[in-house]
């Protein structure tokens, strides 16, 4: 445990006071001249002493309020551990408040350093108490707590102001005290309200990964079937989704919503299912999703909300990587009109959809004309890409190359603020102040021009994030230097005549995020999709059934949220390719054994089946004869029927055969659409064509007439035997009968001769099994 620290000291006269804020400005200034001058390489006694400053590590856990005004009393809470392996003595924790910044680049500045420097960090406030900590043993940490008001802050105008919190104390190898720990933040001072308020507007996005698989229920409702359960829990109480709805209710923002997020949520709401395994399962967060759904209706009433396309396409990735492949633009076109329809279907809002937002707001010439080309007149793009060589901050809208198209420049830095780990609090009240800072100093650097200034956080913000985002805005709340408006009014504010129009060159694409983008294997892949989903939906009596589900997984390929994914990407557009093919080979031709032809024409049968839950149509059955001049079809070298079969059945198409010579003839048997493509797999079977001629016929009905005479006389010569046996029997009878009129007292004998009987034929058992192929079966 940390030792126990104690408060102690009083404030000098204000006279003292105004004293020493006079010699800080005095020497401050040309200090920090010359530190804007000198190279930014450190001297070595400054590198060491950096060294020295970061044996404890000084956290700022709260300050409040975050943006005091006069009467105010300020309150700082943090912690100092001890990161070193030998005990820290007589040490102090002390609060530096630094003179007025004059610039954002100032604050950028302080932002980055990290130990103490001495030639550019404030003296202690001397108004301020001061924390003892006589002993801080090795991996300790303790807690320490100011509470300074305003006026002894030493906040002489409206501004920005460094605060840092340091620890000064001694080492067992140095005797004597230096700063051991430091650090910084800053403190937005507007006591009144500003003349020109910036007009600030902030996106609040809702968008999240793609969760929806091409596949749907058998059922009429065709109830749509989820890779997983995982967008349940980002719309569960606590979770990012809940938190985003749950915050931005109270927040002057412009929604920005992913389309699919919605449609996905509301089929989550009307029932679904979830892939486990093979298995599809009953979904279970109905009414987790019906509950999100209701809270966001709520929410975004009375508010401006923008769509972006369907399953907010990657603009980069299809600039870099797929207009080149055929037929890719056309899923930015259909993404784009599904947008509005679903918004206004599920949320009973008319949103904006002329809108693009490409990846952190990075553009090139390329990017700008993929995002236009579906309809959208309006860029987002980041003061990182498009830069302004100004000394201030300008308007955010301005005509971007020809002027055909606005570009919406947002604030680099204000939009990155908050992108790191803000789970930890000190991350979140250092963000937080920066954020505050920044906005301040834009208005400070014009303060007689009103301008607007769009802050565009990343996508998908974290819950630690969105609630430091939410801490922010409410700091602003007082409207002392900023007011907010909407996206669509800041498109429309009077652009800077000096702000750049220019689209950034396309070498200037950040690298990082090029080899982010989507392969154009990953395009090649969405048009053999889209190529086969062509071929089978003229096929089916009811397409939409298929044509939408798989769209819609087609838009869901293309999306931002697989940047940094390739595997899962690539295992998403396998799967619903899979699920296709699965379904296509559901009408298919059933194989066929060979056949052998006796005669000069038969009939030939070919049996096409169909396994889905609905007809198809506009296919036809062709057989083809490799060899017309020994078979023919119908007459020709091949033949074309029409094939019309209802859901779970088969038909039989029948086809007449013509043979002219014998032997082997392959045929081949092949589904096509109406228009000539082939559908499926072709079928190939061998007819034996065995012509029978008259004269076999003859020979054949002779043997038959020889069998039946040669049966003939073995009747009659069994009949003959048998009377010739009867004859011989009947002699012996007679002569017993005259020994019946012999002497009397003669008895007849009690044992008669035995009769006997025709001669069983051996026919043998019979088999009740079919006979073999090629087998001949005597009747």
């Amino acid at each position: 445990m940390a030792e126990a620290a104690d408060i102690q000291g009083t404030g000098p006269s204000p006279a003292r006071r105004w004293l020493r804020r006079t010699i800080t400005v005095a020497v401050g200034a040309p200090l920090l001249a010359g530190l804007l001058q000198a190279p930014s390489t450190a001297s070595p006694a400054v590198a060491a002493a950096d060294a020295v400053s970061k044996t404890v590590d000084v956290s700022l856990d709260t300050l409040a309020p975050s943006a005091p005004v006069e009467g105010d009393t300020v309150t700082i809470t943090g912690t100092v551990t001890n990161r070193s392996k030998k005990a820290v003595t007589d040490a102090t924790v002390d609060l530096r408040v630094g003179p007025r910044m004059t610039s954002r680049s100032e604050i950028e500045q302080v932002t980055g350093r990290t130990g103490y420097r001495s030639d550019s960090d404030p003296a202690r406030l001397e108004d301020a108490p001061r924390i003892k900590i006589p002993r801080l043993g090795a991996g300790l940490s303790t807690d320490f707590s100011f509470s300074v008001p305003v006026s002894d802050l030493g906040l002489d105008e409206a501004g920005v102001y460094q605060l840092g919190v340091s620890l000064t104390g001694q080492t067992p190898d140095q005797g004597y005290d230096r700063v051991l720990g430091i650090e910084r933040t800053f403190l937005p001072y507007q006591p009144e309200a500003a003349k020109k308020k910036t007009q600030l507007t902030y996106l609040w996005p809702l968008i999240s990964s793609a969760h929806v698989s091409a596949e749907t229920a058998t059922d009429d409702q065709q109830t749509p079937v989820f890779e997983d359960d995982a967008l349940a829990d980002e719309l569960k109480p606590g979770g990012r989704l809940d938190q985003l709805v749950s915050l931005g209710k109270d927040l002057p923002v412009t929604w920005v919503l992913d389309p699919d997020l919605l449609a996905s949520v509301d089929a989550m709401a009307n029932g679904y299912r979830v892939k486990d395994g093979t298995l599809h399962v009953p979904g279970k967060n109905k009414a987790v999703a019906e509950q999100w759904l209701n809270a966001l209706e709520r929410a975004i009433q009375g508010r401006k909300v923008v769509a972006l396309p369907f399953a907010d396409p990657d603009l980069a990735s299809l600039a870099h990587h797929g207009k080149d492949v055929p037929g890719s633009l056309g899923h930015l076109q259909s993404a784009t009109d599904l947008a509005g329809v679903t918004v206004e279907t599920v949320l009973h809002v008319q949103p904006s959809t002329d809108f693009a937002w490409p990846v952190d707001g990075a553009v090139d010439p390329s990017i700008v004309a993929v995002a236009t080309s579906a309809g959208a007149d309006k860029v987002i793009a980041r003061s990182d890409s498009v830069r302004d060589d100004l000394a201030y901050t300008p308007t955010a809208a301005r005509p971007l190359g020809d002027g055909s198209t606005t570009a919406v420049v947002s604030d680099a830095i204000l939009s990155t603020t908050f992108e790191g780990d803000m789970v930890r609090s000190e991350s979140s009240t250092l963000a937080v102040q920066e954020f505050l800072s920044q906005s301040l100093a834009i208005t400070l650097e014009q303060p007689q021009d009103q301008r607007s200034v769009v802050v565009a956080p990343q996508r998908m913000p974290s819950v630690s994030q969105a609630q430091t985002m939410a801490t922010a805005l409410h700091g602003l709340s007082g409207r002392r230097w900023s007011e907010p408006v909407d996206l669509v009014a800041a498109a429309g504010a009077k652009p800077d005549p000096d702000a750049s129009t220019r689209v950034p060159s396309a070498s200037r694409y950040p690298k990082k995020l090029r080899d982010r983008e989507l392969p154009v294997q990953a395009f090649r892949d969405m048009k053999t999709t889209r190529d086969e989903l062509g071929d089978f939906k003229v096929i089916l009596e009811l397409p939409g059934r298929v044509v939408t589900p798989f769209g819609n997984a087609i838009n869901r390929e293309m999306s931002v949220s697989w940047r940094g994914e390739p595997r899962a990407a690539a295992i998403y557009r396998t799967n619903v390719l899979d699920y296709l093919q699965t379904l296509t080979k559901g009408v298919q031709l059933v194989d066929k054994s060979d056949l052998t032809l006796s005669g000069r024409s038969a009939t030939i049968p070919v049996t096409v089946q169909n396994k889905l839950l609905q007809g198809v149509d506009h296919l036809v059955l062709r057989l083809t004869s490799t060899n017309k001049n020994r078979l023919t079809v119908n007459g020709e070298g091949f033949a074309e029927l029409p094939v019309k079969i209802n859901g779970g059945h088969s038909q039989s198409v029948k086809f007449t055969a013509s043979a002219n010579v014998n032997g082997q003839v392959p045929m081949i048997a092949q589904l096509y659409t109406e228009d000539g493509t082939p559908y499926g797999q072709p079928m190939t079977f061998t007819v034996k064509v065995s012509e029978i001629t008259p004269t076999v016929m003859l020979v054949i009905a002779g043997g038959v007439l020889l069998l039946v005479l040669a049966g003939v006389r073995m009747y009659s010569q069994r009949k003959r035997v048998a009377a010739r046996n009867a004859e011989a029997e009947a002699e012996p009878a007679e002569a017993d009968e005259a020994d019946e009129d012999g002497p009397a007292g003669d008895e007849p004998s009690g044992d008669e001769p035995e009769q006997p009987s025709d001669p069983t034929p051996d026919t043998g058992p019979e088999s009740g099994d079919p006979s073999g192929p090629g087998e001949k079966v005597d009747r």
